[in-house]
This record gives structure tokens, sequence and C-alpha cells, in this order.
């Protein structure tokens, strides 16, 4: 029997170890990929408290380096589900079945992405999902911005501001973000929007360079010139295991307020897979560290 089961091993999932582990809990984390989450796919961060520079792979080993370090135990498998037995919960793997009295599901939103051919090679060599992480290392550079809804045209605004041009490039016929952002959007000088097309194809060795454009009403291509490629085409959170102990939104985000608590006593949501506004490192962390809390005071009460 553990204390608790953490399942997600990016920041929040990192941070509630740390913090369960120094107060005193037996700690198990479990992840099915890569530890360090979304952040991996940066290649430079600028906005993590007290790092004036650092890769998201390097932030990541010094998350784990420091997790390990204070004893949590980590196994690498797939979480099938959670089984709510009351005073304790089990949790169900491609590798067996773990129990432990209290359970933080840090199980992030990974991005949406286009599927094409070759796509994770350009993820972080010119394809981004997040102007704020990555939008001044294209300053007075050409980018793209594929997507037509809230986030798409609020990445092309922040873009605008650093960019020497920005391309909105959306499917349908129509942009679907409020009419006040594409407005904004319109009266940019250096912001040309594409509608009714889509991106069939990436271009470039090692870096992306460009992207192949189809139009979708009478299919004609043509290629379009980029330094980097802003995909905001939505988020997918990663709780379908969950939703017999958790309740899910329409989305499929978990319902849980900043205090992280679920419906099922002892299981809490930190991180990007819960509802919220703001999906960054820091408020990852900042939900990892209230998520191991509250667990921690539930353990604590159960003798």
């Amino acid at each position: 029997m553990t204390d608790i089961i953490i399942i997600g091993g990016g920041p929040a999932g990192l941070t509630a170890a740390l913090y369960a582990r120094r107060a005193n809990k037996d700690v198990l984390l479990l992840e099915k990929e890569t530890f360090g989450g979304q952040i991996t796919y940066s290649p430079k961060v600028e906005n993590i408290p007290g790092f004036c520079e650092v890769t998201g792979n390097e932030f990541a080993e010094k998350l784990v380096e420091q997790v390990l370090a204070q004893g949590a135990e980590v196994d690498s498998c797939e979480v099938l589900g959670i089984e709510d037995r009351g005073t304790y919960k089990t949790v169900r793997t491609d590798s067996g079945s773990y129990d432990a009295k209290a359970v933080i599901v840090a199980t992030g939103a990974r991005h949406r992405t286009l599927g094409l051919e070759g796509e994770e090679a350009y993820i972080g060599a010119g394809v981004s999902f997040c102007a704020v992480c990555d939008g001044a290392f294209y300053t007075g550079k050409r980018v793209g911005v594929v997507g037509g809804g809230n986030s798409a045209l609020q990445e092309a605004l922040m873009l605008s501001d650093l960019a020497s041009h920005v391309t909105v490039i959306q499917n349908l016929d129509v942009l679907t973000g409020e009419e006040k952002l594409a407005e904004a959007l319109r009266s940019k000088g250096n912001v040309d929007i594409l509608t009714g097309t889509v991106v069939r194809a990436y271009r470039g060795e090692g870096e992306l360079s460009g992207v192949v454009l189809e139009h979708v009403a009478d299919g004609v291509t043509s290629e379009l010139l980029l330094d980097g490629l802003f995909v905001a085409v939505g988020l997918v959170p990663q709780n379908e295991p969950f939703a017999s102990v958790l309740t899910l939104d329409e989305r499929g985000y978990a319902v849980a307020g900043e205090d992280t608590l679920t419906k099922t006593p002892g299981i809490f949501v930190a991180g990007d897979c819960r509802t919220k506004r703001i999906r960054q490192v820091a408020t990852a962390a900042s939900d990892g560290a209230i998520a191991a809390l509250a667990a921690c005071s539930y353990v604590d009460d159960l003798r």
C-alpha cells in the first residue's frame, strides 16, 4: 500500500511528487511516455522562475533528478483506470495494479497536431504550439498560425507584435473566434488571413522552411515560405481512463478548481488536464504543490 500514486510525469506530477516526499509520504510516480511532458518539446524556455534560459529537456531532467533524490519511486507504464475502494484506490496499469491511499491525476493535455508526415521531427525545429513560450524566438521573422478559433487568433495577435509577418491559415471559410479578435487581426498591416485553406505538408531540411498549402474549394496547392509555424487547433486531455472517478467536461477536461479536488474523495487532479484558463509550466507546478498538500492531508486524516 503506497501513500500517494501520481499519474503523469510532467511539471505538475513531478512537483506533486516533490512536495509529497518532503511531507514524508510514500510516492509512486507512473508515466507512460517522456518525463517532463509538453515542455520537453521547447528548445529554449525563458519564462520559468529561476532560469534565465533553459531547454525543456534540461528543465525536465532537473525536476526528475530532484524528485528521485527525494526518494520517490517511478515506473514506466500506461495507466488503464482507477477503481475507488473507499479508503484506498486501485490503479490498474498495463504492467499490473497498485494500491494507494490517495491518487493525483496529472496526465496533462497534448497539443492536437496536424497529423502530417514527418511532423514529429519539426516540433521544436520550427513547429511550435505556444506563442507565449516561443514567440520571442521569431522576432523579425515570418510565421504562420494554423487555426481560426480564439486561441489561434490570440496567438496571431501576440505574434504580430514580434514577427515581421504573420499568416493565419484556417481550414473553414470563416474565422470561428470572437469577432473582436478577428477585427483586431484584420487591422494589422503585417497579417494575412487565408480561409478555406489547409496545410498539406512541411518543407525544410532539419528545420522548417515552409509549408505546402491547399485551397479546399478547388484543390489548388501553393508553397508558403515560413521560419516558424504555430499550430493552434486545440488540446487533447488524457483523462479518458478516469471517467468513472472524475467528472469530465464536454472537451474531456477533469472538472476541478484551484483546490484540485474532484468528485471522488482521495483523488486529486493537477495541471493541464483539469479545467483552467492558463496552462503554463508555472501554473502546472502550482497545481502539483496544491494537490500534493491536499493529498497528504487526506492521507493523514485516514489514520
